[in-house]
């Protein structure tokens, strides 16, 4: 589903017209790919190209054969490839001889820009991200690029030009929430918009997983408050578990220390946060170690300090690690409590918190019923 954000999509454009280049930042489902996808079709699919980049950064010379394979524009020259290196150069001038129909210069949506990294083993290309801002920092095109990684991105654009506009992405607003939710529901639900808030809350306003539990509240057919949705959501075979896993592995496999950051992120997952000298302890390694594992999680966005302590930068993630990272998989009454802990702290009221242990009612008849509608887990 393509999460409309109008006031996002405004400020971006903004940026656009203003001849920046706006770089998207946010976590895995916060609605980056949704944003530039729905950008792509605002720009018209004849001016605009969205690429991709973690699926095409292969080789060099392979990468610029898959984005010319589907090239949208006229070139107003030629791009000659003899080595690995004039790949990558090709791959460069490619936006720059792009134009549209019109003649004007063609606007490029870049996510997950920063797996051009995947270049940095070919000989020759020691500082392609480097290189690579700097290019499109005096190219003639128009660029909307974006990533998952925060940190990462910071440091690369800490002494880039100034025409790069870092843009993070907000929680969805309470319009947005109202929308999404009509758009899941088809309007068949009255009781979804009441209910919508309290999913938004859960989710962090993150779109994707507002999406999914807006999602779940309709896939079980009565009345469901988000709480509910969500354990169901959180089984072994639900769709966040399957979110959080591909966000908690693929953040891992982009870091050193594979095992030793797994450790660390159990450790916090029982208790949160944490000084570098009680992680060290727990850990069994050196204070010395123990920071560089930290500061190698903090790379990559699974961690965050304020005021030397230690937590999770994706409190969701920290459920995930909580029932998923034992040697078993979680039992029902495991996935109801760990929800239920998680819900507690984040929505407004207890009311908020329905008993996940009784049926729902079989037909909603106002919304209060929908506030107190439960469900069961199997």
């Amino acid at each position: 589903m393509i999460v409309e954000r109008p006031a996002l999509e405004r400020r971006i454009l903004a940026s656009c017209q203003a001849g920046r280049i706006p770089v998207l930042l946010g976590g895995c489902t916060s609605g980056r790919t949704s944003t530039l996808l729905r950008l792509w079709t605002l720009q018209g699919r004849a001016r605009a190209q969205y690429l991709d980049v973690t699926a095409a950064a292969t080789t060099p010379e392979r990468c610029l054969a898959s984005v010319l394979s589907v090239n949208p524009f006229h070139l107003s020259g030629e791009i000659v490839v003899t080595t690995t290196r004039a790949a990558f150069e090709g791959f460069l001038r490619y936006f720059d001889l792009a134009r549209a129909g019109d003649g004007a210069p063609g606007t490029f949506l870049l996510d997950e820009f920063l797996d051009l990294r995947t270049f940095e083993s070919f000989p020759g290309l020691r500082h392609v991200q480097r290189e690579f801002i700097a290019h499109l920092a005096s190219s003639p095109a128009t660029f909307i690029l974006a990533s998952r990684f925060t940190a990462r991105t910071h440091r690369l654009l800490r002494d880039a030009p100034a025409r790069f506009e870092v843009m993070h992405i907000p929680p969805l607003d309470s319009a947005e929430v109202q929308a999404l939710a009509m758009m899941v529901d088809d309007h068949r639900r009255p009781w979804m918009s009441d209910l919508a808030p309290g999913a938004a809350a859960l989710a962090g306003g993150r779109a994707g997983t507002v999406a999914l539990l807006l999602h779940g509240m309709t896939s079980l057919g009565a009345v469901s408050d988000p709480v509910g949705a969500m354990a169901a959501l959180f089984a072994p075979d639900g769709t966040l578990t399957a979110r959080c896993r591909e966000s908690y592995e693929g953040r891992l496999q982009r870091a050193r220390g594979y095992g030793a950051l797994k450790a660390i992120l159990g450790i916090l997952a029982a208790t949160e946060p944490l000084n570098l000298t009680e992680i060290a302890q727990q850990l069994g390694r050196t204070p010395g170690s123990t920071k560089d594992y930290l500061s190698w999680l903090e790379d990559v966005d699974l961690v965050t300090s304020q005021g030397k302590r230690y937590a999770f930068e994706d409190p969701l993630l920290r459920v995930y690690v909580r029932l998923y990272g034992r040697p078993v998989p979680p039992t029902d009454d495991d996935v109801v409590r760990e929800v239920g802990a998680y819900a507690k702290e984040r929505l407004p009221t207890a009311r908020a918190l329905a008993s996940l242990a009784a049926a729902p009612p079989e037909a909603p008849t106002a919304p209060e019923t929908a506030r107190s509608g439960i469900i069961e887990i199997d």
